[in-house]
């Protein structure tokens, strides 16, 4: 994630030159600031630092105001010469990833030290924090990540339900532990996910105090951390209920209110009768933990609702308690079940008799609590590889990549991204002929709950692995991400020229699934309508005829003259392209690897490139 400020600081006029381009690149983000004196108010002003000094001298100019590699600003040194990028500070917090953007508008090298990153390791600061996990005690990741980056056997629990990517976990006598758990009980270096919803029922002028009394039982009922609690969560009514708005504040938890309708449909242990009959729902503290959304899974009820303990006497803002009006006193048993206690203790205020106000020495419970694990998500990334040049894979694909825990393709373009993967990442390589058979495990292994990247060439969506995937089975129980990929079409134009400059269509001549009937009346309908055409799968040994047909159509409707391009290899070692026309061009030159683009009747030859005219009416500038 990119810095929200970015501080730049620069005392030379070379300096301030690279900073004005930076501004330029990135205006929305960078504030600058003038010499080394305003180093440290940019470090207190900004989320990270670019500064135009030498290392050393950034270095003893912050030390003194450093807190903590998670509270301080990112910090990178750029030299003089703008050959370097350097991550000085906080490294996995911003520092790497800002060094590589700065690397990329000034056209230096980034200088990247952490361990983790220079291994292709994950790094155990990040580790989930995409999920929103939290590390309950990062004094352990110094000792535990010199373990794994050593090759030390590290046990590792609770990721099977989560999209993590890779860590490279080995097997023996394990010298340390890593635990991912919403438990309050979890040993070794502790990440809390953010899994917990509390559903929170209450009477009208509830206090924030036992709003949190109610919550804090119920978490220790089940044994629950609160640091993994994602949200609070109640019934619309109660939107305005200063007491369950303060609770939710102090704690640092956002709060949703549900509407009564959608709580209603709620299955829940604990319905009330009398809840139904005034807010329209059977329940509010159970319903509202288990309900996640339209069209998500329900959450699963771990702790039934349960009670606060009232304060006696005084309540807890000091005043004591009135007793209620005639007129207010269904309201009064209403809103005590709203807060409801559970069905063992509830009995009489289930059957209608709460009308009558207790005590103040025994006061009703006014808020209640019930607590839901979130059904975790799997992550399935549909990724593009590109052509096969290493240079025209997208820097978004490679993250992608180094996301998943499980990678799924073909043999052939696996080999070709190896590199790039965690240590740790589980690859499944299939051959040709198996797309289905890959998407299906790409899918099976997501709704498990893992992180998978299913990968093919070109555009993820264009003759690849989208479709199958997206077509066969209904995601909408997995978090799905695209990321484009230049198609073999585009590499091939690029090679030619400019054949695509204006309307053009895409045909496969394989006819494994696709009847040739219904391939030839979309070439037919390509060739009346003037579209340069691009021709994929254009011939094997086993389908020698199909493009000769093709031709023959379009000749029906083009000047024999057309220009017809070909590439093979589009961008690999070996590429070859040349340049016929419809009249000369021979089939039989061609195979799978090629890609064939034929002409509108306005493509021509320019300077040995082949150009389809844009056909617009240029207008002056001016």
């Amino acid at each position: 994630m990119n810095p929200k400020l970015i501080g730049v600081v620069a005392a030379t006029a070379a300096g301030h030159r690279a900073a004005q381009a930076l501004a330029a690149a990135w205006p929305s983000e960078v504030r600058l600031y003038g010499g080394a004196a305003e180093l440290r108010t940019a470090f207190e002003d900004c989320d990270a630092v670019v500064a135009f000094l030498a290392v050393g001298a950034t270095v003893r100019s912050l030390a003194p105001v450093l807190v903590h590699k998670t509270a301080d600003a990112a910090v990178v040194c750029v030299d003089e010469a703008l050959r370097h990028a350097v991550a000085v500070l906080g490294g996995h917090h911003g520092a790497n990833e800002l060094a590589e953007r700065v690397s990329a508008v000034l056209g230096c090298t980034p200088v990247i030290t952490t361990a983790s990153d220079v291994s292709g390791a994950q790094a155990l600061d990040g580790y989930g924090a995409d999920l929103g996990f939290r590390i309950e005690n990062p004094e352990m990741l110094a000792a535990v990540g010199a373990k794994l980056l050593s090759g030390v056997p590290v046990s590792l629990t609770g990721a099977h339900r989560w999209p993590l990517p890779a860590l490279d976990i080995r097997e023996g006598d394990a010298e340390a532990l890593i635990t991912i758990s919403d438990k309050a009980s979890a040993d070794g270096l502790v990440y809390r996910p953010q899994s917990l919803v509390v559903g929170v029922g209450a009477s009208r002028g509830v206090s924030a105090e036992e709003v949190l009394d109610a919550i804090d039982r119920a978490l220790a009922a089940g044994g629950l951390s609160a640091a993994s609690v994602t949200r609070l969560a109640s019934v619309e009514a109660k939107s305005d209920e200063a007491g369950i708005l303060e609770a939710a504040r102090r704690r640092g938890w956002p709060v949703v209110f549900h509407p009564a309708a959608d709580l209603a449909a709620i299955d829940v242990p604990n319905p009330s009768p009398i809840v139904r009959a005034e807010v329209g729902t059977p329940s509010v503290a159970e319903a509202a933990a288990r309900y996640d959304g339209p069209n998500r899974p329900l959450a699963e009820l771990i702790v039934p609702k349960t009670k606060s303990v009232p304060t006696t006497g005084a309540d807890v803002a000091g005043q004591v308690p009135t007793a209620p009006t005639e007129s207010a006193s269904r309201s009064t048993a209403v809103d005590q079940v709203l807060a409801g206690p559970t069905v063992s203790t509830a009995a009489s205020i289930i059957e209608g008799s709460a009308a009558t106000e207790p005590s103040d020495s025994s006061r009703a419970p006014m808020a209640t609590a019930a607590i839901a694990r979130l059904a975790a998500r799997g992550r399935l990334a549909l990724i593009g590889l590109g052509p096969g040049a290493r240079d025209l894979l997208s820097p978004r694909a490679v993250t992608e990549l180094r996301r998943a825990s499980v990678v799924i393709g073909l043999d052939q373009y696996l080999d070709q991204i190896r590199d790039l993967l965690r240590p740790g990442t589980e690859i499944r390589a299939t051959g040709l002929g198996s797309e289905e058979a890959r998407a299906k495990d790409a899918v099976e292994t997501a709704r498990s709950g893992r992180a998978v990247a299913l990968i093919g060439s070109g555009d993820a969506g264009v003759y690849a692995m989208a479709s199958p995937a997206l077509d066969l089975f209904d995601l909408d129980d997995v978090d799905v991400v695209g990321i484009p990929g230049v198609t073999a079409s585009l590499a091939a134009a690029n090679v030619l020229g400019a054949p695509l400059g204006h309307d053009h269509a895409v045909v496969s001549l394989s006819d494994l699934h696709t009847p040739w009937p219904a391939i030839e009346r979309r070439v037919t309908a390509a060739a009346e309508g003037d579209f340069v055409t691009v021709f994929y799968n254009p011939r094997s040994r086993g389908r020698d005829w199909q493009l000769g047909r093709a031709l023959d159509i379009l000749k029906q409707h083009r000047p024999p003259t057309t220009p017809v391009g070909c590439v093979r290899d589009a961008s690999r070692p070996g590429e070859r392209a040349w340049i016929s026309t419809l009249s000369d061009f021979d089939p039989a030159d061609v195979d799978m690897y090629t890609v064939v683009l034929v002409g509108s009747s306005h493509t021509r030859i320019v300077a040995g490139r082949m150009v389809t005219p844009r056909g617009y009416t240029w207008s002056d500038a001016s």
